[in-house]
């Protein structure tokens, strides 16, 4: 792979490179260094980029081809799914505990993925929750927290970031109310960033570089005011 560029913590979001330059192998790896401060996750985002990486190492902005996409109208709820969520086994919020979705999808699961959101990333997601542009969806039993995701609210795409489940299908649960929320908002895209067997069975398809970078230019365009959906999703909810 070529040399990667380094960036300084104080360099501008601009100095991100573009995400067609990004290597083949590993694949999509982007740049290295940064900040997470809320301007450089924003224009990363908005420009096909993500940071990902574990602690101890430095920033790592990715940017994967194909990118793994779900539009709303293709979302897949199984029998069983459709079964569990007429069964009003979970009751699903929206920002209601930002901070302890992200701390359980941090915490060790089955698939032991989450190690990556390091106390940094924490408190880079959680200035974007404040800000009203980082969201969570959360499946609640009675009074337990016991599934849930978050991801970016930009213009007309969620970027989708990380997911858990302590019960079960709660996390798919609270994934199905949350595309069917989005897309009464007027979410056209979903972004999964790579693709996993769990979110093809929930209707995610791999999406070229190119086509999901030029998306982007057009969907992240329309931009929307921050705020928390609190409030919107839990009307929503208890009429839909």
């Amino acid at each position: 792979m070529s040399r990667l560029p380094w960036l300084g913590e104080n360099a501008p979001p601009e100095a991100l490179p573009p995400a067609d330059s990004a290597s083949d192998e590993p694949n999509g790896l982007l740049a290295v260094g940064g900040s997470l401060e809320p301007e450089w996750l924003l224009y990363a985002y908005a420009h096909g980029a993500f940071p990902w990486f574990n602690a101890g190492d430095p920033i790592l902005w990715w940017s994967p081809d194909p990118r793994a996409v779900l539009r709303p109208e293709q979302l897949h709820i199984s029998r069983s799914l459709r079964r569990r969520i007429r069964a009003s086994t979970y009751h699903i919020r929206a920002d209601t505990n930002f901070a302890a979705v992200i701390d359980a999808c941090a915490g060790p699961r089955y698939r032991d993925d989450g190690t990556w959101i390091t106390e940094p990333m924490k408190l880079a997601y959680i200035s974007l929750h404040r800000l009203g542009i980082a969201h969570c969806f959360e499946a609640w039993q009675g009074e337990q927290l016991v599934g849930g995701l978050y991801g970016v609210a930009l213009g007309q795409v969620f970027f989708g970031e990380s997911m858990f489940a302590w019960a079960d299908d709660a996390s798919k649960v609270a994934f199905a109310a949350a595309v069917n929320f989005l897309s009464e908002r007027g979410c056209k895209l979903i972004d999964c960033q790579v693709p996993s067997e769990h979110l093809s069975s929930l209707g995610a398809v791999q999406m070229p570089r190119t086509e999901f970078l030029k998306a982007l230019e057009t969907l992240c365009a329309d931009t929307r005011p921050p705020g928390s959906w609190t409030e919107d999703f839990a009307r929503w909810y208890n009429t839909g």
